[in-house]
């Protein structure tokens, strides 16, 4: 009897094997044998699914991508500064439970421009800016503050990202109030 395989599952299982290898090994050094032996199948069954070391890195960044937009739909309503307040806490949240998709991203980004990462700081830029458009109408905003703080807010969060790889000591989680502080309230009228 030959088993099933739900091949929904089975892909996220090879994405994830590909993240944890890729984050281990850096993206240029490894290869499509290393993710199959991670994700206990063969190295065909992986081809089944993506064609090509490339293809698998694509979908662990779409696989980013969509957590990504998951968080920026889930700020909801109220004043602009609150949605903007979750949704600083929801991005750092979102990293700190994925800490090798971010590792990954971080040791791609640069080299790999199929990936495409300044569409995901521009999507953030935007979901940012429209939030202190909508802040500045409510008069919550100091009136210094422009839509270049939009970028300051993705760099106070990339920031800290980039030293909790550095340093796993660092608590990221219990950087989002910090941030939020300094980034939200710091900007309130």
């Amino acid at each position: 009897m030959v088993k099933a395989v739900d091949r929904v599952q089975r892909r996220e299982e090879i994405l994830g094997a590909a993240v944890r290898v890729f984050a281990c090994k850096g993206f240029a050094a490894s290869r499509v044998e290393d993710v199959a032996a991670e994700a206990g199948i063969a190295k065909g069954s992986v081809y089944l699914y993506f064609d090509s070391r490339d293809a698998l890195l694509a979908g662990v960044f779409e696989s980013y991508r969509a957590r990504s937009d998951a968080v920026l739909a889930t700020v909801g309503e109220g004043p602009a500064l609150e949605r903007l307040a979750r949704l600083v806490g929801g991005v750092v949240d979102m990293l700190a439970a994925h800490r090798d998709h971010a590792r990954v991203l971080l040791d791609v980004w640069a080299s790999a421009p199929s990936l495409d990462m300044a569409a995901v700081y521009r999507q953030y830029r935007e979901a940012i800016s429209e939030l202190l458009r909508q802040a500045w109408a409510e008069g919550e905003l100091r009136p210094d503050v422009s839509e270049h703080h939009a970028t300051l807010i993705v760099a106070a969060i990339e920031g800290c990202l980039l030293q909790w790889l550095a340093d796993d000591r660092m608590p990221l989680t219990e950087l989002a109030a910090p941030i939020v502080e300094l980034t939200v309230e710091g900007i309130r009228a």
